[in-house]
């Protein structure tokens, strides 16, 4: 069970009661008694067992391979709903009685008994030790680029003290998060590590930031609501809430519009650690490791660069690496193109509450470029993971945004380069479905899927995904 001081403390903070006096008395106040309360509970400590040093990692892998016992089928069956999924009759009335006054029937774990907070499956442990594996690269993230940059350097990119600050308390966040679901899963959650960071500017370090924990948020949404643990999935559910409030503040850092789309997108989770991994140097000795596959790496050639006036004018190239959540480049800008601080209305990309882009990022009809790796690549922490995919060969490109899951063919121009056309679709009329920071992926085949079961898409993909900005 979570730490039930946590709980405790709540109840021995509440304010005492004081009875009101019968009218027409004298009343003297008589000072109330201090309130034992307990200290709150301690933080998990952000400090690595081991190099505190960033950069990749040179040693040789003591394991390779993800976490894996007997697997019983090649991949899950796609089956017909179950019967009772359309019994409900969904007329505004009641139609069972209540089990107690004002409350409906029905619901999980309604019943009154007593939450526990832990790991109830295999499917909850590997899910939530991915999430924490998330939380600690942000929590050193965060703090790498503030010591990394100097004063002048964030100025110059327009982020002033308080922004700067503002960043500091995002990492005191990860703080809390790391502590909880830490708390959840016991002795055996993951640790923090050493990572690798592509970014030399602050401007490619605050493009990161958009993109990492971009994938971060989308990948709770993935596996939230499959998970047997209600308890844990509400403490998680109240925690990656904050990590949606990040991602949006690095967008306003990034100069780009906050939220550009009516619903944010969920990723199964072989695709968070798809992204993740190549960020990882290295993992203590005795890291608990992840049972979720790495799939071959995806780039997008010609990734749209918030860092110009006008993104159609981007080269090839325009990252800093290849990787799926490659930043932009800014410094191959002409300065004629560069976006910050142009002064110019529906061009200027300086931090901002809002701005809007008189030439969006990407459009419908746009050719996208893309190269992607063979699998068999040793990637993550002390290289001890191998990418893999059991699909064929790669004909249709998956772009997944919102509540959409939409395809485009894939021409192929080698074994391993290929390019679409970016499609034209909408979740709901006045919503393009492609636009914000969105994933996209490589698959043999273009079945059809849904939010709640998107992670049977994972047999199908060949490489990626990888982030596209489209917006």
């Amino acid at each position: 069970m979570l730490s039930q001081s946590v709980f405790t403390a709540f109840l021995l903070l509440a304010p005492a009661v004081i009875a009101v006096p019968a009218p027409h008395e004298s009343y003297v106040p008589v000072p109330a008694s201090p309130v034992a309360s307990l200290p709150p509970p301690p933080v998990v400590s952000p400090d690595t067992t081991g190099t505190t040093s960033h950069g990749p990692f040179s040693g040789v892998p003591t394991t390779t391979g993800a976490l894996s016992l007997s697997v019983l089928a090649a991949s899950i069956p796609a089956l017909p709903p179950k019967p009772s999924a359309t019994t409900y009759p969904s007329d505004g009335k009641l139609h069972n009685p209540e089990p107690a006054p004002y409350t409906p029937a029905g619901g999980l774990g309604t019943d009154g008994s007593e939450p526990v907070y832990n790991a109830k499956s295999d499917f909850d442990f590997e899910s939530l030790a991915l999430a924490l594996y998330q939380e600690w690269i942000e929590l050193d993230l965060f703090h790498d680029g503030l010591a990394k940059f100097s004063v002048e350097e964030f100025e110059a990119a327009g982020l002033t003290a308080e922004d700067r600050f503002l960043i500091e308390f995002m990492a005191d966040q990860e703080v809390g998060h790391a502590t909880l679901i830490t708390n959840i899963l016991g002795a055996a959650a993951p640790v923090q590590c050493t990572y690798n960071y592509p970014y030399t500017t602050v401007r490619q370090f605050i493009d990161f930031c958009q993109k990492l924990t971009r994938f971060g948020e989308s990948g709770v949404y993935g596996f939230l609501n499959h998970l047997d643990s209600r308890e844990a999935g509400q403490l998680l559910l109240q925690s990656i809430s904050t990590e949606a409030r990040q991602q949006l503040i690095f967008r306003q850092f990034d100069g780009l519009f906050p939220m550009p789309v009516w619903f944010e997108v969920g990723i199964p989770q072989s695709w968070g650690w798809t992204l993740l991994a190549p960020y990882i140097s290295s993992c203590p000795a005795n890291q608990t490791r992840l049972a979720w596959q790495n799939f071959p790496g995806l780039t997008v050639v010609n990734q749209p660069n918030p860092a110009r006036r006008n993104a159609n004018n981007t080269k090839p190239g325009e990252t800093v690496g290849t990787t799926g959540a490659a930043p932009l480049d800014e410094t191959v800008v002409p300065k004629s193109d560069q976006s910050l601080n142009s002064g110019i209305v529906g061009e200027d990309s300086s931090p901002a509450v809002t701005h809007n882009r008189s030439i969006p990022l990407s459009f419908p009809g746009r050719k996208v470029y893309f190269s992607w790796e063979l699998p068999g690549q040793a990637v993550g922490p002390n290289n001890s993971y191998v990418t893999a995919t059991a699909a064929g060969a790669p004909k249709f490109v998956a772009w997944v945004t919102q509540l959409n899951l939409t395809y485009s063919k894939l021409t192929l121009t080698s074994n391993t380069t290929g390019t679409t056309i970016q499609p034209d679709t909408s979740t709901f009329k006045g919503d393009p479905a492609i636009n914000g920071t969105m994933f996209v992926a490589l698959t043999d085949k273009d079945i059809f899927l849904t939010p709640f079961n998107l992670s049977q898409i994972n047999p199908h993909v060949v490489a990626g995904p990888a982030l596209y900005q489209a917006g």
